[in-house]
């Protein structure tokens, strides 16, 4: 074998192993370690970030081929919708639904250190509760309202939220500090500027799928504007509120970006 073929060998199992680490990080499929992987103690997502996108897309795709299923057995729209998102929350093991609920929480503490304990507390509250009703009650309406006027459009802008929000929840990693020494927030370290600009391009590429089916280019790019401004939202918030980021702060991120693209889509016509 060429030095030029064992190279290209070599940059192929590191991206398939980068991968697999975001598909297990992100999900809870049960995926084995292969043989040509790092133990996953010595991996990091931050070291990963780049494959994070096509990680994201592959869990849109199989929630969007949920979709898809369930609008060809006739189910209608906001069914098929209730389906696909019931799809990412069991894909996902509502990891960053979780994510979302400790964050919304948090937010009734009084000081820093209150609203951290309320965020690493299990139990959910109510500020909590009401933002996983209001934000899975959200995004069904939106993608159904989409699925109405296209199930490709919906399928495809599914695939689109899925890429970018995974990529957006590393903004606050990458300019925050962790906001504490434990938890995922500081295990998940800070992802170099490099990585973070490869998925952004990757996320971006993947975001240009809803062109196929029919959006206008205006309509992709003004969902990614939008879905960037949220994500730099929750990273200022928790700037504000905690002087740092951690996995929930992530989480929200990506709840809420894939929120805001679906929104984005269903806004314009």
């Amino acid at each position: 074998m060429s030095e030029t073929s064992r190279f290209s060998s070599k940059r192929l199992a590191e991206w398939l192993a980068d991968l697999l680490t975001c598909l297990r990080f992100c999900t809870r499929v049960p995926i084995p370690l292969l043989d040509f992987e790092k133990p996953q103690q010595e991996v990091s997502i931050a070291a990963s970030a780049p494959m994070l996108p096509i990680a994201g897309a592959l869990i849109g795709a199989a929630a969007a081929i949920v979709l898809w299923l369930a609008a060809r057995l006739g189910l209608p729209p906001s069914l098929a919708a209730l389906a696909a998102v019931t799809a990412l929350i069991l894909l996902t093991g509502a990891l960053h639904e979780d994510g979302l609920a400790d964050f919304a929480d948090a937010m009734g503490g009084a000081t820093r250190e209150q609203k951290l304990a309320i965020m690493k507390d299990s139990r959910i509250g109510t500020f909590g509760g009401l933002a996983l009703v209001i934000g899975v009650l959200a995004r069904v309406m939106s993608l159904s309202f989409l699925a109405e006027q296209s199930i490709g459009l919906a399928a495809t802008v599914l695939i689109a939220a899925a890429a970018s929000s995974r990529c957006l929840a590393l903004l606050p990693l990458y300019l925050l500090p962790a906001a504490r020494e434990d938890g995922l927030g500081a295990a998940a370290a800070h992802p170099s500027a490099r990585a973070l600009a490869i998925a952004g391009i990757a996320a971006f590429l993947i975001g240009l799928v809803p062109l196929l089916a029919g959006a206008s280019f205006g309509r992709v790019l003004a969902a990614q504007i939008i879905s960037t401004a949220a994500a730099y939202g929750v990273t200022v918030i928790a700037r504000r509120q905690l002087q740092g980021q951690t996995g929930d702060i992530a989480g929200t991120a990506q709840q809420i970006v894939e929120l805001t693209t679906y929104l984005g889509f269903a806004a314009q016509r």
